[in-house]
């Protein structure tokens, strides 16, 4: 391995092509979209758009590659993703600069994801320790049983555009060491990253056609949805797509694991410490412009605090600074697309139609800079209700409500009544509502006086209700028993004494 090595896909190409067999291609279509800078506004680059034919392919050579990958020992796998996490390591900026100019979170955040991804890498390349069987000596009758955990052979990750690097990394690294062959389709709208994620594992030694990456769209998804040779499908997106995803690789056969879309509340209890959760509030709100999962997007005030935690984080927001991604000192980078922001600002008219306190506009009073990209800024609402849309449905940017209830068991009963659950927190000082809030919210992760709970590689990520179709978290132990399926093996050798034909329930007494 060069100690010097430079990849190609570092510097961004003009049109991002698939990666099938170990190379670039270009596809069999002639469908293109373009990728733009945020920052700027400008297109930057285009995209090939997968036709089936490509998906086909790309299967193909993942199909064939699979048995010698599944018949490599789990310690020689897991040593391909040691050089892998090293190669991660030393290209981390390029990565993040990737990012960056492509999905528009500032150059910290984005080396924060890229950081968050290799920590599942690394967890990964432990995975030989957990596909351990269990076994059991002479059950009776001089059977011996045991169990085994097998690969399921060719898998796909249909990932999300506001974590190009990490959310491939919640689902390839796992399928790897469990012996599956990997195909990524990831966003059209910044998808260079997955050229280097590809490249990289080229350098660290993986066969070629164990990993591949098809660029596209809905025909891409469609064609890995209903391809015979694809056993399973991860998912990371919105709660309709994930509903669809499930559904539609259900019905042909698929294990599926969709995590869809959240509506993340954050409950501030009138002993909590105000300063620090206003601070939280800025960095889980308005950091990556809201475009996370695990955002916060209501700020639930608990009796009489609401004014003072407003003025405190309206103090806070006035001071953030927006601009480009890799501006010094920016804060908070623009939305993914002309498209996205216009959706977001729907949702803010929205709000000031609905009756709702519009404190923080931003719309306006941006930088100059700031006229030509896909830039929205801090945007707070007061007195919001459950019969708004902005407290209904997912924004997916830089708007935070406040909703006021009386007491905690309110606020409790109004997360409990959302459809989405997928992550959430309390800011308090008292251990009893802390342990009384763990037990009786019905939301996947919590947090306790921690904003984003996003778990560690060895625990699992993943939410309830409309935030998760299918069985399975994602990454971790959960993500070693979705890639992987379990056979029990009951064994006996000839020598034993046979009592003849056996016609009834074989039991030990």
């Amino acid at each position: 391995m060069s100690t010097h090595y430079t990849p190609a896909a570092a510097t961004p190409a003009a049109l991002i092509q698939h990666w099938i067999s170990d190379r670039l291609d270009s596809g069999a279509g002639e469908r293109r979209a373009p990728v733009f800078n945020p920052a700027t506004g400008q297109q930057a680059r285009e995209v090939v758009l997968a036709a089936t034919s490509d998906v086909d392919r790309a299967v193909a050579a993942a199909r064939a590659a699979f048995p010698a990958w599944r018949d490599t020992t789990p310690q020689r796998r897991a040593r391909i993703l040691f050089r892998f996490k090293d190669l991660v390591e030393r290209h981390a900026v390029d990565i993040a600069r990737l990012i960056t100019l492509e999905h528009g979170k500032t150059l910290p955040d984005a080396l924060g994801e890229v950081q968050r991804g290799i920590e599942v890498i690394e967890f990964a390349c432990g995975a030989p320790h957990l596909m351990k069987g269990q076994h059991t000596p002479a059950i009776g009758g001089g059977i011996d049983h045991w169990s085994q955990r097998h690969s399921l052979g060719v898998v796909a990750g249909i990932t999300p555009f506001n974590f190009p690097f990490m959310v491939p990394m919640w689902m390839a690294p796992m399928a790897l060491a469990c012996g599956n062959s990997f195909v990524l389709k990831p966003s059209e709208r910044d998808s260079s990253p997955s050229l280097l994620m590809a490249e990289l594992l080229k350098e660290a030694g993986l066969p070629a056609g164990v990993f591949g990456v098809v660029q596209g769209d809905k025909e891409a998804v469609d064609a890995l949805l209903t391809h015979p040779d694809v056993a399973a499908v991860s998912f990371v997106g919105s709660t309709p797509i994930a509903q669809y995803i499930q559904q539609t690789g259900v019905a042909h056969g698929k294990r599926v694991q969709a995590l869809g879309g959240a509506k993340n509340h954050m409950v501030v209890m009138p002993d909590a410490d105000l300063d620090g959760a206003a601070d939280a509030l800025i960095g889980a709100a308005y950091g990556s412009a809201g475009e996370r999962c695990m955002a916060i997007s209501v700020a639930v005030a608990v009796g009489h605090i609401a004014d003072e935690l407003i003025a405190k984080v309206v103090a806070r927001a006035e001071k953030l600074k927006v601009g480009a991604g890799d501006a010094p000192e920016t804060d908070m980078g623009p939305l993914v697309t002309a498209v996205h922001k216009a959706k977001v600002t729907g949702y803010i008219e929205a709000g000031v139609k609905e009756g709702a306190k519009l404190v923080l506009d931003g719309r306006g009073n941006l930088p100059p800079e700031c006229n030509q990209g896909f830039f929205v800024g801090p945007t707070l609402f007061d007195h919001v209700t459950t019969d708004m849309s902005i407290w209904r449905e997912e924004i997916f940017g830089p708007v935070l409500s406040v909703v006021r209830v009386p007491d905690f068991a309110s606020a409790v009963d109004l997360i409990n009544r959302h459809t989405f659950a997928n992550g959430v927190a309390c800011f308090t000082r008292d251990g009893a509502t802390a342990q009384a809030f763990t037990q009786h919210i019905e939301v996947g992760m919590v947090g306790i006086n921690v904003p984003i709970p996003v778990p560690m590689a060895w625990h699992s990520f993943g939410g309830w209700k409309a935030s998760l179709f299918g069985d399975h978290h994602i990454y971790g132990e959960e993500g070693v028993r979705f890639y992987t399926r379990y056979k029990s093996v009951m064994q006996r050798w000839p020598g034993i004494e046979s009592k003849g034909p056996e016609f009834t329930m074989p039991v030990n007494k």
